[in-house]
Parts: structure tokens; C-alpha cells; sequence
């Protein structure tokens, strides 16, 4: 991939990715993983998202501070930050290969549920057990790919809980794991220049993003919009499983 066409594709991804993060609030790593562990070393791609993901949390979870119950939180939390390291152990021996295919799988997974979630009734029992398996889980992801949010966002929809109680917990669970996740990450050599390079580069588009996201939260159709969302998950996820 040449210099400008590698520049193009990840500002390209940076945009969408703010953009879902500004109207959805988790699905940054999501929609730039297909794009990032592409065009950059996994563990770049992974320090990219963990931060691009962090800013967009940043600048969305503040809307939902009143919502945030520290009761129905740290049963996801508190098993999502033990994972962390887990994760990042395992980006320092699983191949790229791998990881695409994990990340691809997951994300075909993810959005092939989500589509068809209206048509199925998916129970929830265990209680906080359940959170907790479901954070544990969301902490490998995080530490390993930079996609500590979309477990717990999933498992907060099954809950039952309105859309302001499910944010109230995907985002500061993501804000919490993945500064660990990145305090890890750099511990282990993990957040170079490059990496901060290209978060840089991509702030106006990711600023653009967030920015149109949240406008489109409060004017577009939410079901329409996740739809198209979710359709584009499963053609990224798709693209890195047949890559």
C-alpha cells in the first residue's frame, strides 16, 4: 500500500469511526479495526484505536454522567480491568494473521446478531456473574484488539435496560479498561511514534466524525442508522476473514 493511499484509507476509517463513536458511544474499535490492523502492525493498530476510542469517550460520556449507577457498574469493571493484561500478553504472541481472523470473526459474529436481535428472544440470566464474565471477557478483547465496548454494550441491550442505563455502563467501562489497557500496552513498549503519529494526523477527521455522529443521534433514525451500521460491521468482518 502506498504513503497516500495508506494516509487516505486511515483517515477514511478515523472519520466512521468517530462518527459511530459520536452515535453510538463504543463502536470506534469496531468500525476502524478492519481499517487499522490492515494498514498498520497489530500492535499499532491497537494503540490507535484504544486512544481514538478514549478521545471519543471523552467527548460523548459526558451527556450520560447522571445515568452512571455504580452498583450496576463495577461487576463489568471490576473483571474487565484483571483481563486487561491477559489481552495484551496475547497480542505479543498471537501472529497478525490470527488476529485479523479473530477480530473479522468477532466482528461477522457481533453484527450478524445484531441484526437479527429483533427476531430473537436471548436470555439473561446469572446476574452479576454474568456482567462479570461478560466484563472479564470485554478486558481480553480490549488488551488484545481495542474492543473492550462491544460485549458489555450487547449484554446491557439483553439486560432490558433503556438506551441512557445501557451508556451509563458500556462507556465508562470502556473509558476505565482501555486506560488500562493502554497503560499496559505502553508499559510494554507498545505506543510508538508511529502510532502517536497517526493518531495526530487523524484528529480532524476524528473531530468531523464525533461531531456529525452526535448531531445524527439526535435527528436520524436510531433502528435505520444501526442498521446500515451494522451492515457495514459484517462486510468489514467478512472482508478480514477472506483476507
Amino acid at each position: 500500500m502506498s504513503v497516500d493511499l495508506q494516509l487516505a484509507v486511515l483517515l477514511l476509517g478515523t472519520f466512521a469511526g468517530g462518527f459511530a463513536a459520536g452515535l453510538a458511544g463504543f463502536a470506534y474499535a469496531l468500525v476502524t479495526s478492519a481499517v487499522f490492523l490492515h494498514a498498520l502492525e497489530p500492535r499499532d493498530a491497537v494503540a490507535v484505536m484504544m486512544i481514538g476510542s478514549l478521545l471519543a469517550q471523552g467527548v460523548t460520556i459526558w451527556r450520560f454522567r447522571g445515568a452512571i449507577d455504580a452498583r450496576r457498574l463495577w461487576p463489568f469493571l471490576v473483571p474487565g480491568i484483571v483481563g486487561v493484561p491477559l489481552g495484551t500478553w496475547l497480542l505479543n504472541v498471537v501472529d497478525p494473521e490470527t488476529v485479523r481472523n479473530a477480530v473479522g470473526t468477532f466482528l461477522v459474529v457481533y453484527a450478524s446478531y445484531g441484526l437479527a436481535a429483533p427476531r430473537l428472544s436471548i436470555p439473561t440470566a446469572g446476574g452479576r456473574l454474568a456482567d462479570g464474565a461478560i466484563g472479564f471477557v470485554g478486558g481480553v478483547l480490549g488488551g488484545l484488539a481495542g474492543l473492550s465496548g462491544a460485549l458489555p454494550t450487547i449484554w446491557a441491550g439483553l439486560r432490558g435496560w433503556n438506551r441512557d442505563a445501557q451508556r451509563a455502563v458500556y462507556q465508562p467501562f470502556i473509558v476505565v479498561v482501555q486506560l488500562w489497557g493502554l497503560a499496559a500496552l505502553a508499559l510494554s513498549g507498545g505506543v510508538g511514534r508511529v502510532a502517536l503519529g497517526w493518531v495526530a494526523i487523524g484528529l480532524p477527521a476524528f473531530a468531523l466524525g464525533v461531531f456529525l455522529g452526535m448531531r445524527a443521534y439526535a435527528r436520524i433514525d436510531e433502528r435505520r442508522f444501526r442498521q446500515v451500521v451494522l451492515m457495514l460491521l459484517l462486510a468489514s468482518g467478512t472482508a478480514l476473514v477472506l483476507s
